[in-house]
């Protein structure tokens, strides 16, 4: 199974969608699903008000951090993460991709899990910018 279905399991397991992508890297984080539940935990539906940035692409954000920083920033492929997952989603804002307000949803929360793990995945396996 895919990370990315992997996560979308854990969603519908009672995980937020920070929790969900948090818990699909738990293998390669050594940190224990509780620690990861916890970090996630305030991230959910916007950060818990559906007005901030989506918790799957914040939790994508804090496994590109644990993943490739080295000391040095990472703030490119951070934005790369960003524009990237806005592309395949519509938006980084939960309630324009809920549709709260428009009645439009933009993107499922499901697909903006495997979106943010697909969008994480990229970045993770290339080569580091030296900028």
């Amino acid at each position: 199974m895919s990370k990315a279905e992997k996560a979308v399991e854990y969603k519908h397991s009672g995980y937020n969608c920070a929790q969900a992508v948090l818990a699909a890297y738990a293998d390669e984080l050594s940190l224990d699903d509780d620690t990861l539940k916890a970090m996630g935990a305030a991230f959910g539906v916007g950060m818990g008000t559906f007005e901030a940035t989506c918790g799957a692409l914040c939790a994508a954000q804090m496994i590109l951090g644990l993943k490739k920083y080295m000391g040095r920033p990472i703030l490119s492929d951070a934005k790369e993460v960003c524009h990237e997952f806005k592309d395949l989603c519509g938006s980084i804002k939960c309630s324009e991709l809920k549709g709260i307000g428009t009645g439009k949803m933009l993107c499922s929360c499901d697909d903006c899990v495997r979106n943010a793990v697909k969008v994480l995945e990229q970045h993770i396996n290339k080569e580091s910018d030296p900028k």
